[in-house]
């Protein structure tokens, strides 16, 4: 086996080695998605044999690659994965992000340097030009403050303008944010956001569909643009040209249902000519945070209520007949009493409860709408009683 020890993956240790091997293999994620769902663990896909492998649309290369791997390659992604905070998802992982799974094209496996949970939680990307006027820069950091501060994570994609003034904003304000990237998760790009990306990191999420080493190559960025519309359940575009990343943001956004808004500006302005076509074409138009809160409340309700119906079908009570919350519901009676009045970390609520990330991460996103809990950088703790 290429590893001696779990470094904290959420995929167990003994997946990663066969995830790789079809990783490197070079086979589409559609066709390692069916290879996957074909079978109980990547291990047994990896052992079907290569008819089996070709018989989920795997072409005879990736067959070859997946039976004799670069294993240079592979001791590059399995030395990043044994330090701590590096996690590798794969498709059939519990903890793999829902919102994701349901656009058209996931990938099949996620790399994340952080914490893999905030991914769970609701997003709104705000993307925009790298070459952004001071004043969308503003305006993309008065945005991201006020969405984080209403309970929102802020994923983008850590590229100069706004992208940078987003998560640097969402920092200061002590919320969550997620750097999308088109490198490897751990290459920064532009470079000089290196200890951006690791701030990031430290407190919330960066992810690729690439492993460790990846440099930046242009044909990445579209695709990471699905990911990043696939995270987050609306997509703010500050500042656009007509042609722009951002535009492929949104409309990946918009093809996998999600809510699109754009902030108008100078009819002078080029940078704001793709956010009047994102208008013109149906985007809602917003002067305000507010705006986008109160369009993507039900959408966050929505979304607390699929993720509790998937992971425990008990029937939950009105909150007003209860002492505790969900005092019918066994997992909620486990969360309860090992959540106190002092923040406590997701590790240690993993440790009390013995709950998977995926569980608390949906209870707690419950009981964050309900009123019953706060979250304050990555710690929990009840309010009230």
């Amino acid at each position: 086996m290429l590893f001696v020890r779990d470094a904290g993956g959420m995929s167990d240790r003994c997946e990663h080695e066969p995830l790789l091997r079809l990783l490197f293999s070079g086979a589409p994620a559609s066709g390692l998605r069916r290879l996957l769902d074909s079978h109980a663990t990547a291990q047994a896909a990896i052992a079907a044999g290569a008819r089996d492998w070709a018989s989920h649309g795997l072409a005879a290369p990736a067959c070859n690659a997946i039976r004799t791997p670069d294993v240079a390659a592979l001791r590059n992604a399995a030395d990043w994965l044994q330090a701590p905070g590096h996690h590798l998802l794969g498709w059939r992982d519990a903890d793999y992000p829902p919102l994701l799974r349901r656009i058209g094209s996931p990938p099949a496996m996620l790399f994340v340097a952080g914490d893999p949970a905030r991914l769970w939680r609701p997003a709104v990307a705000i993307v925009g030009s790298r070459t952004a006027t001071a004043g969308g820069c503003a305006n993309a950091g008065q945005f991201a403050r006020q969405l984080a501060n209403a309970g929102f994570c802020i994923a983008s994609g850590l590229a100069a303008g706004i992208d940078a003034a987003a998560h640097s904003a969402t920092l200061e304000a002590g919320g969550v944010t997620v750097a999308v990237l088109g490198t490897g998760p751990d290459i920064a790009y532009p470079t000089r956001h290196q200890t951006l990306l690791e701030r990031i990191a430290a407190t919330g999420a960066v992810v690729s569909e690439h492993p460790p080493g990846t440099g930046p190559l242009r044909q990445h960025f579209p695709s990471r643009n699905r990911i990043l519309a696939g995270l987050s359940l609306g997509t703010l575009v500050i500042e656009a040209a007509l042609r722009s990343g951002a535009l492929i943001t949104a409309r990946q956004a918009a093809d996998a249902g999600r809510e699109v808004f754009a902030l108008p500006g100078s009819i002078h302005n080029p940078m704001a000519r793709g956010c009047h076509h994102l208008i013109r074409e149906g985007a809602a138009l917003v002067e305000s945070a507010q705006e986008v809160i109160d369009v993507l409340s039900p959408s966050v309700l929505e979304l607390a209520r699929a993720l509790r119906g998937e992971l425990d079908s008990v029937p939950i009570q009105p909150l007003a007949a209860l002492s505790a919350p969900h005092q019918d519901n066994a997992n909620y009676n486990r969360l309860w009493p090992a959540l106190g009045h002092d923040p406590t970390g997701m590790d240690e609520l993993e440790e009390r409860t013995g709950l998977t990330v995926a569980e608390l991460s949906a209870m707690l996103l419950t009981l964050e709408l309900e009123g019953r809990v706060v979250a304050e950088h990555g710690r929990y703790c009840r309010i009230g009683g």
